[in-house]
């Protein structure tokens, strides 16, 4: 086990006076969290994997699969779409399309996203899927995929249902996906504050939006069951924070405990570059093969979320795959990070090769072996 000296690689870190973060604020309602998508690390959370009635935060798994759909060309945002009796009875919020009125797909994800219709919803459904009850079943897909595993979809708008729950960490999960794999749709919808059809008007229910300028995103969700549910993204430079709150008592109470929730974490925490994607992070020694070492490194940027003033305190352990044996592949995992903060434990992190070894020849491969065999 190699002990690799971190703390040169944060000697640009700001040090801040507190020494390490606060409690959260104290949170009102059923289930909540906080993370911080620069590491991926949950900041903060309470009761987050329990389940809940998601309402409309379903839409998140609805939108990412339509996303995926136009990704793959299965259907294009000028598309236009009949609307069917079935998407038009469909009761709850609605953007109010109606049969014989052409709607195009890109008018129905406003629909959907700003105004929080079901009848968007199932009309888009309909398109990428023929039907919902087939739609749902690729949200379970892409649900199961992406680790959701206290999340069963039994619509695409979040009408209440008893094989319809998910948790916040799903939820956390599931926005952070749709934040990462369609940064340009997430742009383009997701900080709408109003939408216009059918000559009716409708606000984005995300009141943060007017509250916070760094507020760009992302859903709102209320049924009686539900309580009034929110999830919020934040940016500020580089660093985006994403809150969860499942079960507020109110609209205002959903926005007020969300905003808190979020300045805590931007007061409190720094995120922290440990090494850029394709930095040698150490040289692995390779048994048999045409070289006798191999860099190794990440396939992406490697982030950590700290307590301001802790950033000192972040050592890690490099466990190396020994014997590691030729060929290696480019992206094979040859080793973990360990990384603690104040030596209690923050995450690990794979390592790859950053490069393929060949394998040596066969008088290459005979001397590893008897080298082997005498260790």
């Amino acid at each position: 086990m190699l002990r690799i000296p971190i703390a040169f690689l944060l000697a640009l870190v700001a040090t801040f006076a507190n020494a390490s973060a606060p409690l959260p604020p104290g949170m009102v309602g059923n289930a909540w969290l906080l993370a911080d998508l620069s590491s991926g690390q949950v900041l903060a959370s309470d009761k987050a994997d329990e389940r809940f009635e998601p309402a409309s935060l379903t839409k998140l798994m609805t939108a990412y699969v339509v996303f995926q759909a136009l990704r793959d060309k299965q259907i294009s945002l000028d598309q236009t779409v009949n609307v069917s009796a079935r998407a038009w009875k469909e009761p709850g919020s609605r953007m109010f399309i109606q049969p014989g009125k052409p709607v195009t797909v890109d008018e129905l994800i406003q629909g959907m996203v700003v105004q929080s219709g079901n009848d968007a919803c199932v009309a888009l459904a309909e398109t990428v899927a023929g039907s919902e009850d087939v739609f749902v079943q690729m949200m379970n897909r892409e649900a199961k995929r992406l680790g959701m595993t206290g999340t069963h979809y039994a619509n695409a708008t979040g009408l209440p249902d008893p094989q319809h729950y998910s948790t916040a960490h799903d939820v956390y999960r599931n926005a952070a996906a749709l934040i990462h794999d369609f940064p340009a749709q997430y742009a383009r919808y997701y900080s709408q504050k109003e939408f216009r059809y059918n000559n009716i008007t409708q606000r984005n229910r995300n009141r943060l939006l007017w509250l916070d300028p760094h507020v760009d995103g992302v859903k709102t969700g209320h049924t009686e069951a539900a309580g009034y549910c929110l999830v919020a993204s934040a940016k500020h430079d580089s660093r985006r924070l994403l809150s969860v709150l499942l079960g507020a008592h109110s609209e205002e109470a959903r926005a007020s405990e969300s905003q808190k929730l979020l300045n805590w974490g931007f007061q409190f925490y720094d995120s922290v570059k440990l090494y850029d994607k394709g930095q040698t992070v150490k040289q692995i020694q390779v048994w048999k093969g045409a070289s006798s070492t191999v860099n190794a490194g990440f396939d992406g940027t490697l982030m950590l979320s700290v307590p301001k003033g802790e950033s000192d305190k972040i050592s890690a352990d490099l466990i190396s795959q020994q014997p590691l044996m030729a060929p290696v592949a480019k992206g094979q995992r040859v080793g973990m990070l360990r990384v603690t903060l104040g030596g209690k434990p923050l995450g690990e992190y794979p390592l790859i090769a950053l490069e393929p070894v060949a394998a040596a020849g066969v008088f290459g491969r005979a001397w590893d072996t008897l080298r082997l065999w005498i260790k």
